[in-house]
């Protein structure tokens, strides 16, 4: 069993070299004698996620077989897509824009979601900013809650408990987002011959921070094994640009900013890449609040949470289920 006196973030450290250079012997094995594919497709966010594996498929691959896709929508931040630039510039790989607002609005994304938020405010309208937030885990409390926060155009904001079926309303709809982008990034990897790239870290795989069959979905995810603190030891190593690299992790869901933490995490992923770890290797809670910055019922709290995002996450990893195997494959 590992001990407490080694779980400072040092425990969490690795030979980013070496983990480069493993990552990318897999890349290269996946696309070309698995997949059979000629190069790689991805998003590019301008976040540190997207920007450590397009790095790393440039080095299994090269420049040439990485396309990047630029896919904002109305609600996007306006640094998502020059922060994408920079790296497509820095990477020198071809990149393109897909604006996606156009879609969304054809299939009611926005529309939905606002008649959604309208249960609870009925005043919000054309011009007035949204984002949907989860109560404070280390709190307390029988149970969490989410909330919507609107902040008018006109000046003020105001926030309202969300019951469950205008919650469920608003995700559904904000989930096209997801959606739309990975159907439009299989759209290239169909005409190319490419093989579709996910950017999930171990936090997100884990946990479920993403959408099923949106940016759920990819022929590979080469980043999944790596804890979020060890995502950054590979940005440094790759020199990714700084500007990048000292983002902080956020949604660009919502058109009001919003953290991973407020909307999901509820802590700060270098606290709670120590929580899973210690979590992953049954180190008891007492073990290890003094070095995570917590009480023990606090990071009980935190266990509590990991395995009820697990438990939810089943589902989205599930795949379609079969009355009978079909196939030999269905048995692998």
């Amino acid at each position: 069993m590992i001990t407490s006196a080694a779980l400072p973030q040092s425990l969490l450290h690795l030979d980013p070299r070496a983990e480069i250079a493993r990552v990318v012997n897999a890349i290269r094995d996946q696309v070309h004698n698995r997949l059979r594919r000629k190069g790689v497709v991805l998003g590019l966010s301008g976040g540190i996620d997207s920007s450590v594996a397009a790095a790393l498929c440039v080095r299994a691959l090269g420049p040439d077989r990485v396309l990047g896709l630029f896919m904002p929508e109305h609600d996007s931040a306006s640094d998502s897509e020059r922060l994408g630039r920079l790296l497509a510039d820095h990477l020198g790989v071809t990149a393109l824009v897909e604006n996606i607002g156009p879609t969304l609005e054809a299939a009611g994304c926005y529309r939905r979601r606002d008649d959604a938020i309208r249960t609870v405010i009925p005043e919000y309208g054309p011009g007035d900013k949204c984002k949907i937030v989860l109560s404070d885990l280390l709190e307390g409390g029988a149970y969490r809650v989410f909330s919507v926060v609107v902040r008018f155009a006109t000046g003020g904001q105001v926030k309202a408990r969300l019951p469950l079926d205008a919650y469920q309303t608003i995700v559904a709809a904000t989930n096209y987002k997801q959606r739309v982008r990975k159907t439009t990034e299989y759209f290239h990897a169909d005409r190319l011959r490419y093989a579709v790239i996910g950017t999930p870290n171990r936090l997100e795989y884990d946990q479920g921070f993403f959408v099923k069959n949106g940016d759920g979905s990819a022929d590979l995810k080469p980043i999944a094994h790596l804890y979020k603190t060890q995502v950054y030891q590979l940005a440094e190593a790759l020199e990714i640009p700084e500007e990048i690299r000292s983002r902080p992790p956020t949604t660009d869901t919502y058109s009001l900013e919003q953290s991973q933490e407020e909307f999901f995490f509820s802590l700060p992923y270098q606290k709670l890449d120590l929580c899973l770890f210690a979590k992953n290797h049954a180190i008891p809670a007492e073990e290890i609040a003094d070095q995570v910055g917590l009480t023990a019922a606090q990071v009980e709290r935190v266990f509590g949470d990991i395995e009820a995002k697990r438990a939810a996450t089943r589902y989205l990893h599930q795949y379609p289920m079969l009355v009978d195997p079909v196939t030999e494959i269905d048995h692998a």
